[in-house]
C-alpha cells in the first residue's frame, strides 16, 4: 500500500497550485471581460463572452478545494514577480486594433501552458487521495482543449494578411519569452510539451466556424418583417445620433450610456447591417455606422415582447481610424 499512497504532492504544496492557477485564470478571467468592449470582431467578442463563464467555473473549483487543503478558501497566488510580469504583458493589447494580439496571447500561449501544466498534475496526482483535485483537473482540461482550438479558428479567419501572422508571430515570441522567465504560472519550470495524441480535432471548437458565420456578409437575411421595420426605425435614430429615439426602443433596464458615449461626438454619415443571427426566441444584430471621422460597431440583442421587438443588449465601440495594417472588416 506503501506505492499507492506516496504521492508528488504534500497538501501545502498541492494548495499552493491550486492557488497559483486561480491567479492566472482569475486575471485572464477579467482579462477577456475587458476585452469584450474593446474588440471590434463579432467572431472574437463572442468567443472571449463564451470564455469568460468558463474560466470563472475553473476560478471557483480551484478556490473550493482549497479549504479541503487546510488553505484558505478562494485565495489566488502569483508564484513569483516575474508571472505577475507576464500576466501584466498579457493584458496588455487593449486598442482596437489588437484582436490578434489579445487572442494569441490568451489561445496560444497562456491556455495551451495551463493546459500542460493540468495534465502534468493530473498524471502525477495520487488517484487513492487526490481524486477531488484529479475532477477539476479533467475538467478544466477538456474546458482548455476546446478553448485553444476555438480560438486557432478564430485567429485563423483574422490572420488574413502576411503582416498580420507577423503581428501574431513577434507577440507570441514575446510573450513566450516572459512565461519561460516565470518558470510558468507555478514557477516550477515549464511542463512537459503534450504528444501528439492530445491535439485537439476542430468539431470541438466551441462554435468558433459559427461565430465567424455571423462575419461573413450575405446579401440579405431571414428577418420578420414587424422586426425589419423595428430595425429600419432604429438604425436611423443611430444614424441621427437621436439619442431619445435610440432610448425608446430599449427593454425595460437595458441602458442607453454606451450609445451616449459611441455617438456623441462622432459624424456619421452611412450605416450598413453587417451581422444578425437566430438565437433561441431573439435575434443577434450588428450594424457598422461610419463617417470622416470615425465608424462605430453597434451590436444588440433583440427580444419580442407585449410591445414588440425591443433591445434587451445593447454594445457600442466608438472606433477610431482603423489601423493601415489592418484589413476594414
Amino acid at each position: 500500500m506503501t506505492p499507492l499512497l506516496a504521492g508528488h504532492f504534500s497538501v501545502d504544496h498541492s494548495a499552493r497550485l491550486m492557488r497559483n492557477y486561480r491567479y492566472a485564470v482569475e486575471r485572464a478571467m477579467r482579462a477577456l471581460g475587458g476585452w469584450i468592449a474593446l474588440t471590434p470582431e463579432l467572431s472574437a467578442k463572442l468567443l472571449l463572452g463564451r470564455h469568460v463563464w468558463d474560466l470563472a467555473q475553473h476560478a471557483d473549483a480551484f478556490g473550493k478545494r482549497l479549504p479541503e487543503l487546510r488553505a484558505h478558501a478562494q485565495v489566488s497566488e502569483p508564484a513569483s514577480d516575474r508571472v505577475v510580469a507576464f500576466m501584466d504583458a498579457l493584458e496588455e493589447p487593449e486598442a482596437q486594433q489588437q484582436t490578434v494580439e489579445r487572442l494569441v496571447g490568451v489561445y496560444r500561449v497562456l491556455k495551451p501552458h495551463l493546459l500542460a501544466s493540468y495534465h502534468d498534475h493530473l498524471v502525477r496526482a495520487n488517484p487513492v487521495y487526490e481524486p477531488p483535485t484529479r475532477r477539476i483537473l479533467v475538467c478544466c482540461i477538456d474546458d482548455e482543449r476546446r478553448h485553444i482550438a476555438a480560438g486557432e479558428t478564430i485567429l485563423g479567419h483574422l490572420c488574413v494578411t502576411p503582416a498580420l501572422t507577423e503581428r501574431a508571430g513577434a507577440w507570441q515570441r514575446r510573450l513566450e519569452g516572459l512565461l519561460t522567465a516565470a518558470g510558468g504560472v507555478t514557477g516550477d519550470g515549464l511542463p512537459p510539451a503534450l504528444p501528439a495524441s492530445n491535439d485537439v480535432p476542430v468539431e470541438t471548437s466551441d462554435d468558433a466556424r459559427e461565430f465567424i458565420r455571423l462575419e461573413t456578409p450575405t446579401a440579405s437575411w431571414p428577418i420578420p418583417e414587424e422586426l425589419r421595420a423595428a430595425l429600419g426605425a432604429f438604425g436611423d435614430s443611430l444614424l441621427a445620433r437621436d439619442r431619445e429615439a435610440v432610448a425608446r426602443w430599449l427593454a425595460p433596464g437595458v441602458s442607453p450610456d454606451p450609445a451616449r458615449e459611441a455617438l456623441g461626438a462622432a459624424t456619421l454619415t452611412s450605416l450598413r447591417l453587417v451581422a444578425f443571427a437566430r438565437l433561441g426566441h431573439q435575434r443577434l444584430v450588428k450594424w457598422r455606422l461610419e463617417g470622416p471621422d470615425a465608424s462605430v460597431t453597434v451590436l444588440s440583442r433583440w427580444a419580442p415582447g407585449p410591445e414588440g421587438w425591443r433591445v434587451a443588449m445593447l454594445d457600442v465601440a466608438r472606433i477610431e481610424a482603423p489601423h493601415p495594417a489592418l484589413p476594414r472588416r
